[in-house]
């Protein structure tokens, strides 16, 4: 022990002799690709550079000046993009293809055992080239956890918003455990579950005591919950503008998941930012959606993989599964031809996190420009988040979280799904230079 503390007044008396260190005392970082896509355009430049400084962009532009010293990376045959963002995610947490297996380890884990392997997800996601996340829903508040370990440096992921629990009707897909009361006593409104509008606006309070950057609730039923029908609406008007004004109240947006019409209709009218799913909305709801401003996150990955994976759930999972995979990719073809705003995302955790850019192949197979793909995943999901003024787009001033894809993802979107380089706050995870 007197050693170490003998190491550490002479590790401490060396930086303090050394001062702070400045972002412009760091060597600058010069990006450079056969092609530069900024996420605000919706075109691609040639010759494309990018000047880091710090964890900043400097500047960005074929004309824009290598300073001296800086150290330059050539990515050849590549394009240079925002970092992607996934606006609907479940890091804490992943399903396998055995849903009674999955059941039971829910169960059995030990948050601190669920945050390791939520570390694990997180790296996975950094690496795919998502640089920030919204997370909507976890258990025992292992994702505002991680959160906080991420933003610490003690490990790798992505930059996240978390929302806690999510908030829902008793029996409803935010209350999934449908174990005898004799055994497990009933959730409440500090595990987000609510009956009434004064319970609900007690569920929101929770999750922000505890550090929720947003509202996720649940107006409609779920896919993967035992006893909910999808579309069912499983809170009332009154408990639905409740959750809204106490999130808003709180400046924290508030998310919808929401497979059902009619429950979509009662969200937008309590005043929701953004619908998750959307799988069985009509035309009418779509177009208020776009008069409103209220974006659609549409995770058809999540719904074709659940459809994929049918069989293999308890049979009353399963039908919502089918129903939901054969109409939630014509939803969204419905919706980009209407104009609805779109955020990219994925509901990763359902499907193996890592793969989030599957989504963009699916986006482009109905209906959506390879470009509007991509701003969905840039731009436009830093909107919905409420990080515009700080990430999104490859701006001067903004973070440098920047991904590079082989050749040109707009005549092949596929390439965004193998990144050759991934940097987040000015720092390479993958590609030359990472560590």
């Amino acid at each position: 022990m007197k050693n170490s503390a003998c190491l550490m007044t002479t590790c401490c008396a060396v930086l303090a002799a050394m001062g702070p260190v400045r972002a412009d005392d760091v060597q600058p970082i010069v990006l450079k690709a056969a092609r530069l896509f900024d996420g605000v355009s919706g075109k691609l430049v040639d010759d494309g550079v990018i000047v880091v400084q710090g964890d900043r962009i400097a500047s960005v532009g074929r004309d824009a000046a290598v300073p001296a010293g800086a150290r330059v990376i050539d990515l050849g045959d590549a394009t240079l993009l925002p970092g992607f963002i996934d606006a609907h995610v479940h890091l804490s947490d992943e399903a396998s293809d055995n849903w009674y297996r999955d059941f039971y380890q829910r169960t059995q884990r030990f948050p601190a055992e669920q945050a390791l392997w939520g570390a694990l997800y997180a790296q996975r996601t950094l690496e795919a080239g998502f640089t920030s996340v919204r997370d909507l829903g976890s258990d025992n508040f292992v994702a505002v956890g991680m959160r906080n370990a991420i933003n610490a440096g003690v490990t790798e992921g992505p930059r996240m918003l978390v929302s806690n629990y999510a908030v829902g009707a008793t029996a409803g897909h935010a209350d999934q455990a449908p174990f005898p009361p004799t055994l497990v006593a009933p959730a409440g409104p500090v595990q987000g579950v609510c009956n009434g509008p004064e319970e609900c606006r007690a569920a929101v309070r929770y999750q922000i005591k505890w550090g929720a950057d947003v509202i996720k609730f649940m107006p409609s039923g779920g896919v993967l919950s035992l006893s909910d029908p999808v579309d069912a609406p499983e809170l009332t008007q009154e408990e639905m503008n409740a959750i809204v004004q106490e999130a808003h109240a709180w400046h924290r947006k508030a998310a919808a998941h929401c497979h059902g019409d009619i429950a979509a209709k009662m969200a937008i009218k309590a005043g929701v930012d953004s619908i998750e799913h959307g799988t069985f909305l009509q035309d009418d709801t779509l177009t208020e959606m776009k008069n409103k401003g209220v974006y659609l996150v549409p995770t058809l990955f999540a719904g074709y993989w659940v459809g994929q994976s049918a069989d293999k759930f308890p049979p009353a999972i399963a039908q919502k599964a089918r129903e939901t995979a054969a109409q939630i990719q014509a939803t969204f073809a419905r919706a980009v031809k209407i104009g609805v705003p779109i955020a990219f995302g994925t509901d990763s955790g359902v499907e193996p996190h890592g793969l989030d850019a599957k989504e963009f192949t699916l986006m482009t197979n109905n209906g959506m420009t390879p470009a509007n793909a991509l701003i969905a995943a840039t731009g436009k999901a830093a909107e919905l988040l409420g990080i515009d003024g700080d990430t999104g787009t490859l701006q001067a001033g903004k973070a440098a979280d920047i991904v590079a894809v082989s050749g040109d993802p707009l005549a092949n979107i596929e390439a965004t799904e193998h990144p050759v380089f991934v940097m987040k706050g000015g720092t390479i995870y993958v590609g030359e230079g990472a560590e």
